[in-house]
């Protein structure tokens, strides 16, 4: 058979063809050994949007403080951290200083919850003075400017007088129902505090227990007399840690009886959902 141009041009396409076809097979076989499947990618523990609104693990090691505090969910540093940085329970931790405290812009999305979980790491020895372990900022309350603090107003080896503000009330470990636990005993210990609007309850947890005869007193969350349900945070503004307004320059109360913290925290956690026991109890466990 004679071998006219068009049949030669004819083959050459041909084997082009054959050629890339292989090329886009063996393309294919190496992208399939060499990358995980979908489902196999790593995925981030803590991602935005998820149950853990903010985290700062307060373990940096430099020496500018706002990159010690840094908030790990979407990267947020604080404007001011008058802190200091020292041995915490999983790495550094910061000890907070008097008349001042760290402040963030926000607490990132977490002003959108209507249940909520506190959790954080407390080393202080002793207190005889009121001083705010945090404090979320919210302009609608016209004395303090918050709708969130968490306040230990006295406090020694075996029991402490502690204060949670939520949106107007005041729930109070005092009298003859002081926290008896060792909160200021000088070591680390976990604290963590739930509101679950199902049923307009807090439960507070220490060491990664829920404490179960707490009164009513600290658990009954209202909205005058009424059972609160979910909880209306979307005010929320600046969020902090270690002290309240006045120690950041943020308006509000400017009583001289309001402290900041003075002792350490780390791992400061909020949650815009209620953790359940056991997940406490993981916290503590893994000294998270």
């Amino acid at each position: 058979m004679a071998i006219t141009f068009k049949t030669i041009i004819m083959r050459t396409q041909i084997k082009s063809f054959a050629v890339l076809a292989l090329s886009v097979i063996a393309l294919g076989s190496c992208q399939k050994m060499n990358h995980p499947g979908l489902g196999d990618y790593a995925k981030d523990a803590n991602p935005p949007g998820g149950p853990l609104k903010f985290y700062a693990a307060m373990d940096g090691t430099g020496t500018d403080m706002l990159r010690n505090a840094v908030d790990s969910i979407r990267a947020l540093f604080p404007s001011q951290n008058g802190g200091s940085s020292v041995d915490g329970i999983s790495g550094k931790a910061i000890q907070g200083a008097d008349k001042t405290a760290i402040l963030y812009p926000s607490a990132n999305d977490f002003g959108a919850s209507t249940s909520f979980t506190v959790a954080m790491w407390l080393k202080k020895v002793g207190n005889s003075r009121a001083e705010f372990i945090f404090s979320l900022v919210d302009d609608r309350d016209t004395w303090v400017h918050n709708s969130l603090f968490l306040m230990e107003e006295a406090g020694d080896a075996t029991s402490t007088s502690l204060k949670f503000y939520v949106r107007g009330q005041w729930l109070a470990w005092e009298g003859d129902h002081k926290f008896n636990k060792p909160l200021a005993d000088g070591q680390w210990h976990h604290l963590a505090i739930s509101y679950n609007p199902s049923n307009s309850k807090l439960t507070w947890y220490f060491d990664g227990s829920a404490i179960a005869d707490a009164p009513a007193s600290v658990t009954d969350v209202k909205d005058g007399s009424n059972a609160r349900g979910p909880i209306d945070l979307s005010g929320a503004k600046g969020l902090i840690v270690a002290g309240n307004n006045q120690h950041v320059g943020v308006t509000g109360a400017g009583d001289d009886w309001i402290k900041s913290y003075t002792g350490a925290i780390d791992q400061f956690r909020l949650y815009g959902t209620v953790l359940t026991d056991a997940e406490v109890k993981a916290l503590y466990d893994g000294k998270e």
